[in-house]
């Protein structure tokens, strides 16, 4: 004979299976809130971890003199022979100019070789920088090579013209300007990560009255000199910041009032034409005219005192 469950009993069972479905609901419950919760702390320290990536400048201290040292240097240790050749030109020396250009093309041949030999692509502008004096160093091998050759049927001041129309050096020359552009602008870049009051970039207006431009930043007023060159096309012996220099001096004196200059590009535009910019000019003006000033700790800007 089949019992039937009395109503307590049956109560019970009832409740005993609804308490176990409730801690087998809790139970996974908890499981996907602990989930959810660990997968919000990784997040959250990822998001951390990233934002710190991303407030790090590509524009280090150790990135700029990594620059100077291994593509900025042997670039200018061509430059300057290369300076040098066409003095001896200017100044009617002739003599053996078949053999200095010869030596010349093998250097600038040389010096890529060693600009060549870091990699600079986390920094854009450094990696855009070296990529131009490479070229550049290529295209004046080639422009040596020519005077070279041209050499036998021409001499002096004569040669020198001819082979600043060669299209040759007018590129070699070119990408040079592009390099210097992109090297002062990656310094403005590395200022602004130091000094949050600098911007990371600048861009003069058409006219830039010389009262706004003595409250400029220096790393600003160099970038904005190599600027000025490379629309000029104006390859120079001496650097951005001697040029720099000559203007704040220019104006700090009382020249440029004295003159009724009221533009930075007037004054750039005198002491260009000229010829008032010397090498040394920013390392004699320096204590002066910045001793307050934020400079990267490039050799150039620290030079060595005997």
């Amino acid at each position: 004979m089949e019992k039937k469950l009395t109503a307590s009993a049956m109560l019970f069972s009832v409740g005993f299976v609804f308490m176990l479905v409730c801690a087998v609901g809790a139970f996974f419950y908890g499981i996907q809130i602990g989930t959810e919760r660990t997968e919000a702390k990784y997040a959250k320290e990822e998001e951390a971890a990233s934002g710190t990536a991303a407030s790090v400048s590509p524009y280090q201290q150790q990135d700029l003199v990594s620059f100077y040292h291994t593509v900025f240097l042997p670039y200018r240790e061509f430059q300057t022979e290369w300076f040098a050749a066409m003095n001896k030109l200017s100044q009617g020396s002739s003599a053996a100019a078949t053999s200095m250009f010869k030596e010349l093309s093998n250097l600038a041949e040389t010096k890529a070789g060693e600009a060549s030999s870091v990699d600079m692509q986390k920094s854009p502008l450094l990696a855009e920088a070296q990529v131009s004096y490479i070229r550049s160093l290529k295209l004046f091998k080639e422009a040596a090579a020519k005077a070279a050759v041209n050499s036998k049927t021409s001499a002096g001041n004569k040669l020198r013209q001819l082979i600043e129309k060669e299209q040759a050096y007018l590129s070699a020359s070119q990408n040079a300007l592009t390099a210097q552009q992109a090297y002062y602008s990656a310094m403005l870049k590395w200022s602004s990560s130091v000094d949050l009051d600098i911007p990371s970039d600048y861009k003069s207006p058409a006219m830039l009255e010389l009262a706004a431009w003595s409250k400029l930043p220096v790393t600003i007023k160099n970038k904005l000199t190599a600027d000025q060159l490379m629309s000029r096309k104006k390859l120079t012996a001496y650097y951005p910041q001697d040029l720099t220099s000559r203007v704040d001096d220019f104006v700090s004196s009382g020249q440029a009032a004295k003159m009724k200059l009221r533009t930075y590009t007037a004054v750039v535009d005198l002491l260009i034409n000229t010829d008032a910019v010397r090498p040394g000019d920013f390392t004699q003006n320096k204590s002066r005219l910045y001793s307050e000033e934020l400079f990267p700790q490039l050799p150039f800007f620290y030079p060595e005192t005997n």
